[in-house]
Parts: C-alpha cells; sequence; structure tokens
C-alpha cells in the first residue's frame, strides 16, 4: 500500500473571522468573512458579497483563497469562503455534488440576512467550486446576481454512464475514481497515488480503505453498483432563473469538454444565453499559460507569484461583477465573448463565437501518412491501416500531471514514434494561420476485439521537429468487431499555426494513465483482470476515411 498523506485543515486567516451556517438539514458549514478595510478596522457596513464555495479547504495553500479574498476586499467587496458539506471544517458527510444545489441556496439566504450584506452576492471559482456556482444558480436564490465559473462544467465528474441505444460512449479519465478516494473520501484531503503498473485499481482502492479502516461514501456510490443521485432538482441546470455569467474556458483545461457543453446548452436556453459572456484563455486547468515565462512555471507557485497571479485572474470578474452587482455601467459595456489567440500575447473581442467570416476546411488522411486540405479533388481508394493495442505495452500520457499540461508543456513526437500510433503529417505553413472554431474528426475503425478506444490528438510541429498538442479527442465503440463510423469531437481552437509550422495527428487506442485503457477483454478497466491484445484498425481514403475538420479565421492550410 503506497504512503498516504494526510491534509488537515490549515489555521483560519487572521483577515478573517469564522462563522457556521446551519443548513436546512441542520448541518453547520464553515466559513471564513472577510470584510473591506484591516481586521481591527473592517467596514461592517452592508455591501457587495462575493461567495467561493469549495472542498480543497478555504483556508489552505492550494487554492490561496486567503489571498483571493483579500483581493476581492480590496475592492470592497465582502468574501465568505466556505468549505463544502463534509469538507474540512464543515459537517455533514463527505458525498459529491449532490448537496450543493440546497446547500449554496441555503448560504446565499445566510448571506442576505447579515449585518455587513446589502443582500447582492455574487459567486467565483475555479472547477469544484465553478461547479458549487452552477448548483447555487440552479438553486434560484434571489441574492445571486452574477457567477464567474473557470474551467469547469455542471457535468463535472461523475463516471461514465453507458448508453445500452449507442455503439459508442466517452472514454473514463484514470482521476474520475481517485478523486472520492481521496480529495472527497472524509473531511481531510488524503493524498495517495495507486500502483499504476498494477491496474487492478478496484483491488487497490479496497486496499485503501481497508488501511484507513472506513469505507467512502461517494466511492461506493459509484462503483462498482452506481447509485445515481440528481444533481439539479430542475433536471437541467439551466431550466429555471438564469444568472449573468461570466464564463472562462482554458484551451489546454482538460476539463474544457465540459464547458464547451455547457455553451452549447446554454445557447439553447434564451434567458441564459442573454447574458452569458464568454472568456478563453491560454491557460490549463491550474492556470499555466501557454506564454508562461519560465521562472513561472513552477510546480509550487511563490507567495509573490501567487499575488502576480491574482490580477489577470481576478480583475476580469470584478469588472463583471461592478456591472452586475454594483450597477456601474450596463451590460453593453462589456464583450460577450473575449479570447486569446494562443501563440500570440493578443486578446480579442467578438459578438459571438466562433468569430465572423470562419471557413470550415477539411484535411484527408493519406496511406503514406499524408494530411492535405485538396478541396474539390476526388479521394485517394480506401486502405485498410492496422496497428496492435497490447494492454502491457500502453502509449503513455504526455504530462505528467493532466491538470497541469502547460507547466510540462510536453513535446508529443515521440509519441509519434511508436508502433501502436498511427502518425498523419500536413505540409508546412507558408504562411501564419489563424484557427478559431470547433475541431471534429471522422474515422471508421474497426478491432478484432470487442471494445475499441480511439485517441485522435491534433499536434503542431515546429520546424526543429517538436511537437505541441493543441486539441483532442477520444471515441470509445463498442461491438468493435463490427466496423462502426466515429465522429469525434476535439473541441474548439484559437491559435495560430506559425509560419513553416505543419499540423500532425496522432491517432492511437490509449493514453495512460490519464485515461483508464482497456484490457483488450471488454472487461471494466477499473477492474482490470485478464488481458488480450487487440488489433486494430482503421480506414483512409475512400468516402470514410480519416478526415479532419478545423475551423480558419485567417490563411490558408496546405
Amino acid at each position: 500500500m503506497p504512503d498516504i498523506l494526510r491534509i488537515p485543515p490549515a489555521p483560519e486567516s487572521p483577515a478573517s473571522f469564522p462563522a457556521r451556517v446551519r443548513m436546512r438539514d441542520g448541518v453547520r458549514l464553515a466559513a471564513d468573512v472577510y470584510l473591506p478595510g484591516a481586521p481591527d478596522e473592517a467596514d461592517a457596513t452592508p455591501g457587495d458579497t462575493v461567495l467561493i464555495r469549495l472542498p480543497y479547504d478555504k483556508s489552505g495553500v492550494y487554492c490561496f483563497i486567503p489571498q483571493i479574498a483579500e483581493y476581492f476586499a480590496r475592492h470592497g467587496y465582502r468574501v465568505v469562503a466556505q468549505d463544502v458539506r463534509g469538507k474540512f471544517r464543515s459537517e455533514g458527510d463527505a458525498l459529491l455534488f449532490v448537496n450543493e444545489v440546497d446547500d449554496g441556496h441555503d448560504t446565499l439566504e445566510w448571506i442576505a440576512q447579515q449585518p455587513w450584506s446589502n443582500g447582492n452576492v455574487a459567486m467565483w471559482g475555479d472547477s469544484y467550486y465553478g461547479y458549487t456556482q452552477w448548483a447555487a444558480a440552479a438553486s434560484g436564490h434571489p441574492a445571486l446576481k452574477a457567477i464567474a465559473p473557470r474551467v469547469t462544467g455542471t457535468g463535472l465528474g461523475e463516471p461514465v454512464r453507458p448508453d445500452p441505444a449507442t455503439r459508442t460512449r466517452r472514454i473514463e479519465w484514470g482521476v474520475t475514481y481517485m478523486y472520492p478516494l481521496t480529495q472527497f473520501f472524509e473531511n481531510d484531503a488524503l493524498h495517495w497515488e495507486p500502483d499504476w503498473e498494477r491496474r487492478d485499481f478496484a483491488a487497490q482502492a479496497e486496499e485503501f480503505m481497508a488501511e484507513v479502516g472506513r469505507r467512502g461514501l461517494s466511492y461506493d456510490q459509484w462503483y462498482p453498483h452506481p447509485v445515481l443521485l440528481p444533481r439539479f432538482p430542475g433536471g437541467s441546470p439551466f431550466a429555471g432563473r438564469s444568472v449573468p455569467t461570466l464564463h472562462t474556458i482554458g484551451w489546454w483545461d482538460n476539463c474544457a469538454p465540459l464547458s464547451w457543453a455547457d455553451v452549447a446548452a446554454i445557447a439553447a436556453h434564451p434567458n441564459w444565453d442573454a447574458h452569458h459572456h464568454l472568456r478563453i484563455e491560454s491557460i490549463d486547468h491550474e492556470s499555466f499559460r501557454l506564454l508562461e515565462a519560465d521562472e513561472d512555471r513552477v510546480p509550487e507557485r511563490s507567495e509573490q507569484q501567487i499575488l502576480d497571479l491574482l490580477p489577470r485572474t481576478l480583475d476580469p470578474a470584478i469588472a463583471f461583477f461592478d456591472v452586475f452587482v454594483r450597477g456601474n455601467g450596463t451590460a453593453a459595456d462589456l464583450p460577450k465573448v473575449v479570447w486569446s489567440l494562443a501563440g500570440t500575447d493578443e486578446l480579442r473581442t467578438e459578438p459571438s463565437w466562433p468569430p465572423a467570416g470562419v471557413r470550415s476546411v477539411a484535411l484527408r488522411a493519406t496511406s503514406d501518412g499524408g494530411l492535405t486540405a485538396r478541396p474539390g479533388a476526388a479521394p485517394e481508394p480506401a486502405t485498410t491501416l492496422e496497428w496492435t493495442h497490447d494492454p502491457a505495452d500502453l502509449v503513455p500520457s504526455s504530462a505528467p500531471d493532466a491538470f497541469s499540461f502547460l507547466l510540462a508543456r510536453p513535446d508529443e513526437s515521440p509519441i509519434g514514434d511508436r508502433d501502436d500510433v498511427l502518425r498523419f503529417d500536413a505540409a508546412a505553413a507558408t504562411a501564419d494561420v489563424d484557427l478559431a472554431g470547433p475541431v471534429s474528426a471522422r474515422v471508421r475503425v474497426a478491432s478484432d476485439g470487442p471494445v475499441m478506444d480511439c485517441f485522435v490528438r491534433l499536434l503542431d510541429v515546429a520546424p526543429d521537429g517538436t511537437a505541441l498538442r493543441i486539441a483532442r479527442g477520444q471515441l470509445q465503440l463498442r461491438d468493435a468487431t463490427e466496423p462502426g463510423v466515429l465522429e469525434i469531437d476535439l473541441g474548439q481552437l484559437g491559435y495560430r499555426l506559425r509560419t513553416g509550422h505543419r499540423l500532425r495527428v496522432h491517432v492511437s487506442s490509449s493514453d495512460y494513465p490519464e485515461f483508464l485503457p482497456q484490457p483488450g477483454t471488454g472487461a471494466d478497466p477499473w477492474t482490470w483482470g485478464e488481458t488480450r491484445p487487440n488489433r486494430q484498425q482503421l480506414v483512409v481514403g475512400g468516402a470514410d476515411g480519416l478526415s479532419l475538420t478545423l475551423t480558419v479565421l485567417e490563411g490558408d492550410l496546405p
């Protein structure tokens, strides 16, 4: 059994005062309250409040909430930072997701009744504490005037459920079942890693729970017999009262597919879409930037680096809250879309996404490993390419931590040299090409095994041969002995392909340990067990050959 690092709550910030907020069922949730001014001269007159509800310790170093709260307070906001139910100093069970609507509502109600509150509340936060904003908004509480969720989604976290009506399904993240065994197991955070070489993850989970002497409520809710508890009383998080939203997505955030799914859902709800503002940055989940200075690309940020990070992280939200919470200006003063053209330092504004004037360009793979745009040209005859998926020799994930991809900013060119990765290269660009909008792939695949995972990665290859992943998608085909056509969403791009650079596509059947790998027998990857190599097939050429559709704003793909 690996070592278990237990992280209890950190001391509460001296810049705040503690509070215990009673929920409707009597459970008390711990909060820190920050008021503008020095602690001994705090401004307790009624004012606007920012609420942050998170499971990662409201007082801890990981999310540096005390520094964030003090930054908001310096801008005149009262701040309430709260441990969600069952975490750190809060009472109750550590049960993922399902209590956040009601607990968010009850916390908003408590804030509205405090003498230092004027009844107007905004919410801010990343990841799970972005999710708690969507949940609080779904409660319909009238005190919530604006939210600013970052790198998150309303569908965050739960395991992939099979859909018997289709042969395709999403591929499971490796971290999915680990989250309720680490961050959401009990009040404290328990940090440990399975032995990724063993791959009998379910057995290792049982060993872990035996070691700590208790079972995990959230884990047992999910595995092995899932109990589906509703997250949102209205079914959809966007079924009820809408809230002005500043929605931040990272081009390299591994949770970005969840964010983009929410963008699509919001577009179908006019009351939400009317005041949905999108901000797309060249960041990953941990807010590392593509063009990060070398001295700031470090796993543990210093106190000064954290303070330097605050303005670019919080100022957009403050400007948004000033309009929708304080009434300083109107919605027309704020752009609907602010986006980073990755590969440059440029921020652009648009009335909608994708930008006006874009066009779709299809690239077709060829049997000799090419990738070409030839519009109007007939495809070459269909050819079937093959490779072996060997559960004993999986394609490795490129970054040590998928949540901080840009910390490593890995060169993925060596992965394309493997025998179990198909590689397709376009010609070098003769001028800069700006890509802005959706990317998708269409593939016809089959396997001699019952389940086939198909990963498609789009890379920017520099003249020196190094390759940066700029888009990706993956999808699973069940009953894979019968060929199937997969429409794979690779997400969205806002990226400048420089002169002399080329696009490359990698196709593989594993990406481990970021995604759980197939044992080759159709068995549950979390359980593992017996394994068997599979022979995989992909078609190039013909009507169903591998093609990639990109959205081009400026320039021409070769």
